[in-house]
Parts: structure tokens; C-alpha cells; sequence
């Protein structure tokens, strides 16, 4: 099993950097080594030793992802690394009043990943901002639950 994770950040507004910040956190009480890096200066280069990897990211405009995490999730779609050795899970924030693209961001990154031969441990967690719930409150839980599924899978 991975002892480490990197935890790779697309934000607008900061939320999903908090999101990441307790996800960290719990897999950090679990013994992982936990790394949050923002997507800004992110290429496909990141995945080239593999290991365990978190999305966390929303949704912006019209279904897609932030700002910072466009020339990432171009990268990757350009480049076409082989991600074998690469497993990832993926927390995504949107918000069901826009249910045509809700959680779209992350669903992009699912995607490629998978395309690419990354394989993915656990569900996907999509966060509905108009839930009422806060997303790094949801965060804790869905963090335990991948960890879990990623000592199963090693």
C-alpha cells in the first residue's frame, strides 16, 4: 500500500484547498504522508513515479474545471502518460442548481485519468454546494473511506 499521497488542488475560491486540508489531515492520522499541491504550475510530469493521488476540485463557469487546473488537465490529454501505476481518488464540489454540469470539473479529471490507465480507488465524491452541508465537513468522512478502500486494493 501507498504510504504517501499527493493531494492536487483545482480552486477558484479556495474551498477545495480547505477540502484537501482535511482530507490530509484525517489520511495523515492514518499514517499517510499527505502533500496538498495547488494544480497552477502542474504538469503530467506529476504522475511519473505513480503512487496514490487525491483530485480534489470544483466546477467553474460551464462545467469546467478552475482557473488553475486548465493547463493541467490539458497537459495530461496532450501528453497521454502511460498512469498505470497511478491510483487516485476524486472529491469534486458543484452545485445541483446547475445539474447540466454538476461536478464536472471533477468528472473531467475521472475521465482522463482513467483513459490514461490510472485506476481509481473508491467512488467519487460529489459535493452539492446547495446541499446545506459543508463540503470539508463531508471531507473527513469520504477521506476514511478511501483510505480504506486503498489498503484493500494494495
Amino acid at each position: 500500500m501507498a504510504d504517501s499521497v499527493k493531494i492536487l488542488v483545482g480552486t477558484m475560491t479556495g474551498t477545495a484547498e480547505l477540502v484537501a486540508d482535511e482530507i490530509a489531515e484525517v489520511l495523515t492520522d492514518k499514517g499517510m504522508a499527505a502533500e496538498i499541491e495547488l494544480m497552477d504550475d502542474l504538469d503530467a510530469g506529476v504522475f511519473a513515479d505513480g503512487g496514490a493521488f487525491i483530485i480534489c476540485t470544483s466546477t467553474y463557469g460551464q462545467g469546467d474545471v478552475p482557473d488553475n487546473a486548465h493547463a493541467f488537465l490539458e497537459s495530461l490529454k496532450e501528453k497521454k502518460p502511460d498512469l498505470a501505476a497511478v491510483r487516485y481518488g476524486v472529491f469534486a464540489l458543484g452545485d445541483m442548481t446547475y445539474a447540466q454540469t454538476f461536478c464536472f470539473g471533477g468528472r473531467q479529471f475521472d475521465e482522463t485519468l482513467q483513459e490514461l490507465g490510472a485506476r481509481r480507488v473508491g467512488a467519487v465524491m460529489n459535493h452539492n454546494a446547495a446541499s446545506g452541508s459543508l463540503p470539508e465537513d463531508e471531507a473527513a468522512d469520504w477521506a476514511a473511506g478511501w483510505y480504506e478502500a486503498l489498503t484493500e486494493a494494495a
